[in-house]
């Protein structure tokens, strides 16, 4: 079912889900002050939202669990959170240790005070670039809708109020088809009837059920993971937009585990996490090494700056989120 305004469930549904997991202070287990012989905390928490909305992601984390449990001494608490608020909120709360992060939820959660380190952007095979794009779709049999300027008047969804490629870059680039003025939900909900679907499966096929006259999803789901499944077959939709190339999601530590750490945690996650590795190592084999449920091959270096894209959409899209 389609969920509207996912993102506004704010720090509550964090506590709620972090309490879950055990972790359910204010303080990190870094914190408080238990570590193992390696320097690590007895316990590090991991967190992450679904691109998809399925039930349970953690399989798809399973082969990196195994690595960092194996390399830190640490016991390795994974928690599923139910939108980017509550992962940004358990960052900022000390509730998190280590998170994936799309690049709008990275740039939000450092805006609004959470202090943490990049340790790697996740690449889709060996040797890309880091990076996707956002598109803007609608049925292949729906002739009034050919790009964003008919956007206007209709049915439109969005994935998350938090998500990069399913509401910032798409509001930024109905911005430039003057189509909104701003990335605000009110200019928005001005211009179209916004829809948050909650994933980015959701999007693509509330638009295929005709739930939505057009949309946005990121690359890959639409033409590889959704494919691949069966719920969408090739020609069912129309990509009318596509975004410039956005700076891949990316992993990123608590700064309260310390530096020491964080430069451990860089290794590991740069030279051990990607497919190769894991089945090298036994924790997987084939397509079940590929992680995150963006099924990405592993994980490069990353700096910082490569965001200051997002951050430029930021202030292009003037989105209330960018100001902390």
């Amino acid at each position: 079912m389609l969920l509207r305004h996912a993102a506004r469930v704010m720090a509550t549904t964090a506590c709620m889900a972090l309490a879950l997991a055990g972790c359910s202070s204010n303080e990190s287990e870094s914190d408080a002050g238990g570590s193992n012989a390696s320097g690590f905390p007895d316990t590090i928490t991991l967190a992450a939202i679904p691109a998809e909305n399925s039930t349970d992601m953690r399989a798809s984390y399973e082969p990196l669990i195994k690595l960092l449990e194996k390399e830190t001494g640490s016991t390795i608490e994974f928690v599923q959170a139910s939108d980017y608020a509550g992962v940004v909120e358990g960052m900022i709360a000390n509730n998190v240790d280590l998170a994936f992060f799309g690049p709008f939820a990275y740039v939000v959660a450092k805006i609004n005070g959470a202090k943490i380190s990049p340790l790697g952007a996740v690449i889709e095979e060996e040797g890309a670039d880091p990076g996707y794009q956002s598109y803007g779709l609608a049925r292949s049999d729906n002739a009034a809708i050919n790009g964003l300027p008919d956007f206007a008047g209709k049915k439109v969804c969005f994935v998350d109020p938090g998500s990069t490629s399913g509401f910032l870059y798409p509001s930024a680039g109905l911005i430039e088809a003057g189509v909104i003025k701003s990335g605000s939900e009110a200019d928005i909900s001005a211009a179209m009837t916004p829809i948050y679907a909650g994933g980015h499966d959701a999007s693509a096929l509330a638009i295929k059920n005709g739930d939505c006259d057009a949309g946005f999803a990121f690359d890959s789901m639409v033409d590889e993971t959704m494919v691949a499944k069966g719920d969408l077959a090739p020609g069912d939709l129309k990509t009318v937009w596509k975004s410039e190339m956005i700076a891949g999601s990316v992993f990123a530590a608590n700064d309260s585990l310390g530096p020491d750490a964080i430069g451990k945690l860089k290794s590991i996650f740069t030279e051990n996490a990607n497919a190769k590795a894991f089945e090298a190592a036994g924790y997987c084999t084939g397509d079940d090494c590929l992680i995150t449920d963006e099924r990405a091959w592993g994980v490069v270096p990353v700096d910082d700056s490569a965001y200051d894209g997002v951050r430029k959409v930021c202030e292009i899209t003037g989105s209330e989120k960018c100001k902390g």
